[in-house]
């Protein structure tokens, strides 16, 4: 079996791939050699080609494409609207000869490419993929409605209006988007539904070569332009078929109108489908402070506190049976239509959203599959019927994907000739049509059954219109707790947050004094139980000694029970966050101390990423039918993570090695293919946002070369880039680097060698002649601009203790100065800053005062921050308008007052910056 026959056979339709290889090698000769020589984008592009024959003749006609595709199919993270905006403006500039319409229908089709090559390998969720998709969706929103201002501007001058003291202020603008866009669920080939809003009338200032119009004028003609610019069809198609039919008054509406209009339309005029739309709506491109302050005036009208439950699930069940009427003049499923289609899915969440969200905030979200996840947690559903929801939600979509992906057309309908089916099952990974059919039978039978359950028979409390409880059977029986001691909910926030939630039952007192607690000291914590009032359960007991658990045991043992990949990551999600609030109860009750807190989340950071490792090869073993056991890639830890001091809302700044001398463990593909493939699956693993949360985010911006490198790397390659294009920053960064998970002795190794060559480079550098001014200069040039770019606050007084002035970066930076300068590396089992400072201290490398003023200032401010992160959250400013909070930390600190706390915090800070400028700055 020759290369192409291997990468070809496995392929869901063999013969469209190896059709795609002769045409491409016919028109472009030059260049097919060098696609044969590239493995890995080879078999990307015959995958891909494979299962879309539009993608096939983009790639046909737009050779270059591939290697662009090159570039960026490895990447890991999910794009956001400002790095797409970035693309398109290198595009743009690439391609300045061409019409604006032809310019984005191609960048779009280009960003496809990359796209559905992960869609199609599952290297991200469904909810990942169509907020990608979304996110480019609004990026050409972005730039259209850009080009489309300078263009009105020009003609008619700038629009204006007055403020409240009469004075002239430019007018602004927003492009709203409803429906799958607005909920950041956007398919292949949705339409885009948009509502165009202006922040006020009044006139342009008329220095445009037309004159003077009025802004409602103005503002029309800029929203015809940018759906002209985004939807006119030419010899390419339109980025998008734009759909303006659900603004104000419909098809005979103004396609533009002021924010004041918008609001009184939907406060006075809106029939209830209208205001359902607005279940999932944000602003997508322009000024999104108009869209804030347009939900905020309506938001009252859609989830409205006077609603019943009864007309809320009569209205949308209407609009569900009106679209059942339309259908039954098709042929076929529609997946997105028919009974047990996405639209079921759809309108059990928004009609539930309406009927309780009145009184419910939490309800409140646009997204399909997080609005269940919260109408689980408030018992609106059963977990069961949660489960199946989102399977079939995931299989819908999924199958979505792949009928429109082939033509690029707005289809939803399985074909029904054999022929077409078969490729679509081949194409969904189900090798029979048999199956396939069965398989959407199955997922549409069960959509279809919890619709008509919750549109037939949910039950209420005339008094209070709460839900039953609708337990696993679909009784909606409740089931009385056992007799004991229990307390109301009532008095704490968090008590108050649940009784207004369907959570009924009433707790033991114990239960009910830990909850105060929480509520009172950590509102984080708090608020998250809130949210997942099924972990209550699992509250530790505080008068008991904590007991040090074997997470790696547990974990390993949990997620061994279950075979598929989505069951595995929910599990490792539901264990991780007991784990997590065990850990923070024991601290929010001072049982533990702050160095046993910040131990303990750092052995369940590691023994998470060895879990992650774990399902990575099983993942891999079910996806490529090759079982192996050696995997040799290494986990490398930097910051927190390196120096083992992980805290609440800590990322894992992570460093991937692999052994490139030794055997790759898929011999198909090459070492880069493989495990980019591999890293693929580890980091959506750990930092995939799921209906059970998320374990970590994982960043990999400091691996070598950066965003421009790939995600893993050989350790010979690794070492060579420590050795020879390392740059000094890098070596600050790289001094805290620490095996942590993965294959110990590759991860010791490299570990130990790269602490080798980065202090033979901080000796050897031309600089040490000159008392080391390079290394000096570049770790202040660093150290300032983290400063400037993180600790400048707009909100005012704050003080950020780790990026402002005197904060542990000072100490950071000036530490590991010293360390490169002097040699002083770090110990194995010794990695703390304490400790360093010791060491730096006893080998002379630090005077005494200096060593004081770190050492005092860094426990103090390391003290404040773990308090902080505890009690307000993931930041590094100290929120001085919120006394309680400082209150709280004031007392857990052990300090008589805040005015204690500020006093020393100043006194550390002067301290701290007062050494670190003894260190790096002076005499530079």
């Amino acid at each position: 079996m020759n290369a192409i026959e291997s990468l070809t056979r496995d392929l869901p339709d063999t013969e469209s791939a190896e059709r795609f290889l002769k045409q491409f090698g016919e028109k472009n000769p030059t260049q097919i050699g060098k696609l044969l020589k590239n493995q890995g984008l080879l078999s990307d592009v015959l995958t891909l080609v494979s299962y879309s024959p539009l993608l096939a003749a983009t790639i046909l006609q737009n050779p270059d494409y591939l290697w662009w595709l090159n570039r960026h199919r490895t990447q890991s993270n999910v794009r956001d609207k400002e790095e797409i905006l970035e693309s398109l403006g290198r595009f743009a500039l690439m391609n300045t000869l061409l019409e604006p319409q032809i310019l984005l229908a191609r960048f779009r089709r280009r960003e496809l490419l990359r796209i559905y090559l992960r869609d199609i390998r599952r290297l991200l969720t469904i909810a990942e993929i169509t907020e990608e998709i979304s996110n480019l969706a609004d990026a050409i929103l972005e730039y259209a409605l850009r080009l489309a201002r300078q263009e009105m501007d020009n003609r008619f001058g700038i629009p204006l209006e007055t403020d409240e003291k009469n004075r002239a202020k430019p007018a602004d603008f927003c492009i709203v988007s409803l429906g799958k866009l607005g909920s950041k669920e956007l398919n292949y080939s949705s339409d885009i539904d948009l509502l165009f809003i202006y922040s006020a009338e009044g006139a342009t200032s008329g220095q445009g070569i037309k004159g003077t119009v009025t802004n409602r004028e103005y503002f029309v003609k800029l929203a015809e332009f940018v759906t002209k610019i985004v939807g006119q069809q030419t010899g390419e198609g339109a980025a998008y078929r734009v759909d303006m039919r659900l603004r104000p008054h419909g098809r005979i509406g103004a396609l533009a109108l002021s924010l004041k209009d918008t609001v009184r339309y939907y406060q006075t005029e809106a029939r209830k489908w209208e205001k359902q739309v607005l279940i999932r709506s944000r602003a997508s491109a322009g000024d999104v402070e108009i869209f804030r302050n347009f939900f905020s005036a309506v938001e009252d009208f859609v989830f409205s506190k006077n609603e019943s439950v009864e007309n809320a699930l009569e209205n949308v069940r209407l609009s569900k049976e009106k679209i059942n009427l339309e259908q039954t003049k098709n042929k076929g499923f529609n997946v997105k239509l028919g009974k047990g289609g996405i639209r079921e899915i759809e309108f059990i969440a928004q009609a539930l959203q309406l009927a309780y969200g009145g009184n419910d905030e939490w309800l409140r979200s646009p997204h399909t599959l997080i609005s269940l996840a919260r109408l689980a947690d408030r018992r609106l559903i059963g977990e069961s019927e949660l489960t199946k929801l989102f399977d079939a939600y995931e299989f819908l979509r999924q199958l979505e994907h792949i009928l429109q992906m082939e033509h690029g057309l707005q289809t939803h309908f399985v074909p029904e000739e054999i022929e077409k089916k078969s490729l679509v099952a081949r194409r969904i990974n189900l090798q029979t049509t048999e199956l396939f059919e069965e398989k959407l039978r199955f997922h549409s039978e069960k959509v279809n059954a919890i619709f008509n359950r919750v549109f037939g028979s949910v039950k209420t409390d005339s008094k209070s219109e709460k839900p039953t409880l609708i337990e696993e059977t679909g009784t909606g029986i409740e089931v009385p707790s056992e007799p004991e001691k229990t307390e109301t909910l009532a008095h704490q926030p968090i008590l108050n947050s649940l009784s207004k939630t369907n959570f009924n039952r009433r707790l033991p007192q114990k239960t009910t004094k830990i909850l105060e607690t929480i509520s009172t000291v950590s509102p984080p914590f708090a608020q998250y139980l809130v949210a997942n009032p099924a972990l209550i359960d699992d509250l530790p007991n505080i008068s008991d000694k904590f007991q040090e658990r074997d997470y790696r045991k547990i974990l390993f043992a949990e997620i061994s029970k279950v075979n598929d990949f989505a069951h595995r990551l929910a599990d490792f999600r539901t264990l991780h966050a007991k784990f997590m609030l065990e850990i923070a109860g024991f601290d929010i009750f001072e049982k533990i101390s702050q160095q046993t807190a910040k131990f303990l989340q750092t052995k369940l950071a590691e023994a998470s990423l060895e879990t992650a490792l774990f399902i990575t090869k099983a993942e891999l073993w079910r996806k490529y039918s090759v079982h192996f056991d050696y995997f040799p890639f290494a986990v490398l830890g930097l910051g927190k993570l390196g120096g083992r001091g992980i805290d609440y809302g800590s990322d894992l700044d992570l460093v991937l090695v692999f052994d490139d001398e030794e055997y790759t463990p898929i011999p198909r593909f090459s070492q880069p293919e493989f495990y980019s493939r591999a890293v693929e699956i580890f980091v959506t693993t750990l930092s995939a946002l799921t209906r059970e949360g998320q374990i970590y985010r994982v960043d990999l911006r400091l691996r070598p070369y950066g965003k421009n490198g790939t995600t893993s790397i050989g350790k010979r390659a690794f070492l060579d880039y420590l050795q020879n294009h390392a740059a000094v920053w890098e070596w600050l960064a790289y001094v805290k680097i620490r095996s942590v998970a993965g294959d110990l002795g590759l991860g010791n190794f490299v570990e130990t060698e790269a602490r080798k060559i980065i202090h033979r480079n901080a000796q050897n550098d031309e600089s040490k002649l000159a008392d080391f001014k390079t290394l000096k200069e570049e770790s202040h040039r660093i150290r300032e601009r983290l400063r400037e770019q993180k600790s400048t606050s707009k909100r005012g007084r704050e003080i950020d203790i780790k990026f402002g002035e005197g904060g542990m970066l000072d100490v950071y930076f000036a530490m590991r100065f010293l360390q490169l300068r002097d040699n002083v590396p770090d110990e194995p089992e010794k990695r703390s800053t304490i400790s360093m400072l010791e060491r730096l201290f006893e080998a002379d490398s630090l005077p005494k005062t200096d060593f004081e003023n770190f050492k005092n200032g860094y426990a103090f401010l390391s003290d404040l921050d773990h308090n902080l992160r505890l009690t307000v959250g993931r930041s590094t400013r100290l929120p001085l308008a919120n006394q309680s909070a400082l209150k709280i930390i004031s007392e857990r600190m052990k300090l008589a007052s805040i005015n204690e706390l500020l006093e020393k915090l100043t006194f550390h800070r002067l301290n701290i910056h007062s050494s670190y400028e003894n260190i790096l700055k002076n005499r530079l």
